[in-house]
């Protein structure tokens, strides 16, 4: 069993980097290793004639279309498909990207609503590794949107000691952000505040293996450089939050004789805002609350977004909200957001939106999603944070209390604490409290509820059909329980095939969720739409057909499989982490093949252990072959090392993938080298190259040559 990368000691390139979307556009193989040229030439001797040593025109077509399965049409173009083959001509070919292994994706239809998208998306981003004591990073945040992310997270907290508990979705999370300053803090007062009681007491509810020790792994992560310096904050208006009007950040482009706010920072008349105590002057924060994890500012998070957020797409980018802040912060982080992205976001609607626009007419845009407070709303809180909200929030950090636990009881409704003009930002991502999906909300095109992994699986044990069918027209998240202090993950393939869109995920973990959403998403720029039966009609649709109510059970059709691969030989396969021992590598190949199981399409299945299959992961391997990085099995064996996936139920291509895993075998467990992950509607079949990344998810030299085939049937 392979052993997960356990976060990272540094942030690399993300644009050569897996795990969201964009790695493996154009891979060729540039040279050829002795035992996989010696293969190749065999194959290409096996179907040469005898007299010319050359593959005549019509081989070539036949062998194209009958053993690769390509479409000749698209091959001409690159390929001199309408004359004999020599060995240069079939080497141009079986080098070339057009014998990857995994099929470029299909051909992006944005027509539909946002709701018919799996969306690639990220939780917790700010954080380098664990939930609980490591660094968190601006480049956390350049990392993950160039590598294709396109849904991020951001955890706001006040710059000042008064906190709010309450999130976008309207509960504590189970382990909540927390002020990792000290009160030598270049933003703070010099007085001990309610986060660094909180700090204190959190460190002393952690489990042992975390808040005992000085050292850390995750403490090796270099503090982040910020692309610029903290800035000088002048004054800024206060605004009253229970008001009957209230002044709003004024649009970005006003000049100083124009816009109010700036007469007032350039000295300007006082008397039309209120002069903001030294207190109030702090910028809000983002961290991962009641834990020992460091604070970055928000604004330095808005100048990446706005910098990185479109760097490699123009996809919309989702820019999730936790909110923790006072009604005074909130209206400091709603200027920030328009002074730093300006036309990137939307602009205001006259009136509710009726329907969920398409990612077409959304590119280029940021979507804020915060939590909805209607326009009536009273709130404008301070936000602070009361004892037995603390202790709940701590004890559930270490294991003390159930998630669900720690709510507060049924009570007249309380005002929001998202101040109206932080709340209208969001403007197709409203973030509401779940409560059932018969709730009001429910039916406001707009409302995008968020789920943990065990409240998803509740709710579709419970109402698996309304489930399904909320999922074609209206947002919903899932994320990690509170309880994966490592940062592990969840499966996302279960969700997905929930209909759920935004799965967030640990992206600075290297485990089987990070690689599964690797194969959904690989080349897509993050945007995926989802099969026929998991959609709704386009907006465009004159005489739509009425929608089936479907569930997961029977919304697509659903095959029975056979699956073969052939394992011949591979070459610059990368070394485990830390290993630099070439002759004591001993690499095999592990095939695994994940797939729906009956009980979770019919709802009776529990939440697997730790998130994964049970039932639905059918594995094989190959053997080891000793010392070296050009391993050749079947030059080894004298046989193809033959990898069979026979009579497999239940399957979905698009919602089914195989993993290939390069492993060393040793004493105890096995290291990971080099993976790749491959949505099955897109594995190709015939002679195929399997690229690799390594095991820190970065693009490699790795290949495996290998002969493909499946077979679907009904």
């Amino acid at each position: 069993m392979p052993a997960a990368v356990r976060g990272t000691s540094y942030l690399p390139d993300g644009a050569h980097q897996g795990g969201g979307g964009l790695s493996g556009a154009e891979q060729k193989i540039k040279t050829l290793s002795p035992s996989v040229a010696a293969h190749l030439q065999r194959i290409y001797s096996a179907h040469a004639d005898a007299a010319t040593k050359a593959w005549r025109q019509e081989d070539v077509s036949v062998w194209l279309r009958c053993c690769q399965g390509d479409d000749e049409a698209e091959l001409a173009r690159d390929f001199p498909l309408h004359q004999d083959w020599d060995y240069e001509s079939f080497f141009q070919y079986i080098t070339s990207s057009a014998a990857n292994s995994i099929a470029p994706p299909h051909s992006q239809d944005l027509s539909y609503p946002l709701s018919s998208y799996f969306i690639s998306s990220s939780h917790n981003t700010y954080l380098t590794g664990n939930q609980l004591s490591s660094e968190s990073s601006v480049d956390a945040y350049r990392n993950v949107l160039l590598r294709g992310c396109r849904c991020i997270e951001v955890d706001v907290w006040d710059g000042s000691d008064s906190e709010s508990e309450e999130d976008d979705d309207g509960d504590a999370k189970s382990v909540t952000s927390s002020s990792s300053s000290s009160s030598s803090d270049a933003y703070g007062s010099g007085e001990e505040g309610t986060a660094s009681k909180m700090k204190r007491k959190a460190k002393s509810k952690l489990p042992s293996f975390l808040g005992g020790r000085k050292k850390s792994k995750d403490k090796e992560v270099p503090q982040p450089t910020t692309t610029t310096p903290p800035p000088a904050i002048p004054a800024a208006p206060v605004v009253a939050p229970a008001a009957a009007t209230t002044t709003e950040a004024a649009p970005v482009g006003l000049s100083a004789e124009t816009n109010p706010l700036e007469r007032s920072r350039s000295g300007g008349s006082a008397s039309l805002f209120q002069t903001l105590s030294r207190k109030s002057t702090k910028e809000p924060r983002v961290l991962h609350g009641y834990t020992l994890t460091k604070d970055i500012t928000f604004r330095d998070v808005c100048e990446a977004i706005k910098d990185y957020g479109f760097a490699t797409t123009d996809l919309p980018l989702i820019v999730s909200l936790e909110v923790h802040c006072s009604a005074e912060q909130q209206e400091r982080m709603v200027d920030i957001m328009r002074q730093t992205w300006g036309d990137l976001l939307l602009p205001e609607p006259e009136e509710d939106a009726k329907y969920l626009p398409t990612p077409e007419e959304l590119r280029g845009k940021i979507l804020v999603k915060v939590k909805y407070a209607p326009p009536n709303n009273e709130g404008g809180s301070t936000g602070s944070t009361t004892p037995e909200d603390l202790d709940n929030t701590v004890a559930v950090a270490s294991g003390g209390l159930p998630e669900e636990a720690g709510q507060p009881k049924q009570r007249a409704k309380k005002p929001s604490k998202i101040i109206w003009n932080l709340s209208k930002m969001g403007i197709y991502t409203r973030g509401v409290s779940f409560k059932s999906l018969m709730q009001p909300e429910a039916n406001m095109p707009t409302h995008i509820f968020s789920l943990s992994e065990s409240g998803v699986m509740e709710v579709h044990k419970e109402s698996r059909r309304a489930l399904f069918e909320h999922n074609k027209r209206y947002l919903m998240r899932a994320y990690p329980s509170g309880m994966r202090i490592l940062s592990s993950n969840l499966d996302p393939a279960v969700f997905w095939r929930k209909g759920i869109q935004i799965v967030a995920l640990n992206w600075q973990n290297w485990d089987e969720g990070m690689m599964l959403n690797e194969g959904m998403f690989a080349g897509t720029g993050g945007y995926v739409l989802k099969p026929a039966g998991y959609r709704c009609a386009k907006l465009t649709d004159s005489n739509p057909s009425p929608s089936a109510s479907d569930t997961q059970a029977d919304a697509v059709q659903h095959y029975t499989m056979d699956l073969t691969i052939h394992v011949l030989a591979a070459q610059s396969l990368p070394l485990p982490p830390g290993d630099t021992n070439i002759d004591s590598f001993r690499p095999y190949l592990k095939v695994e093949l994940h797939v729906e199981e009956p009980g979770e399409r019919h709802g009776t299945d529990e939440l697997p252990q730790d998130g994964k299959e049970k039932g639905g992961e059918y594995k094989a391997k190959t053997k080891s072959v000793k010392g070296g990085r050009d391993p050749d099995w079947e030059g080894k064996f004298g046989v193809q090392a033959e990898l069979k996936f026979e009579n497999i139920p239940g399957v979905v291509p698009e919602l089914s993938f195989v993993r290939f895993l390069v492993l060393d075998d040793e004493i105890g467990r096995d290291s990971l080298a080099a993976w790749a992950c491959v949505r099955l509607d897109r594995l190709r079949e015939g002679y195929r190259f399997v690229h690799l990344l390594d095991a820190k998810g970065m693009e490699s030299d790795g290949v495996v040559l290998v002969k493909i085939s499946k077979r679907l049937r009904l």
